[in-house]
């Protein structure tokens, strides 16, 4: 389980179970990507039902 994270500057990916951590990224500074992860962490339940749902459609 995954998510992407596109914005201006490049985009990551974070794995989302069983810890949510940076898988790859381009074009994105370690402090965008702190950040970025810090709010995937807050949002990680979210994601994970979101996942779920558009997979089991």
């Amino acid at each position: 389980m995954h998510v992407h994270v596109i914005c201006p500057d490049g985009e990551a990916k974070f794995w989302i179970e069983p810890i949510v951590s940076l898988a790859a990224y381009t074009g994105l500074p370690k402090t965008k990507l702190t950040s970025l992860q810090k709010i995937v962490e807050e949002h990680k339940n979210e994601i994970i039902k979101a996942w779920e749902k558009h997979f089991q459609a």
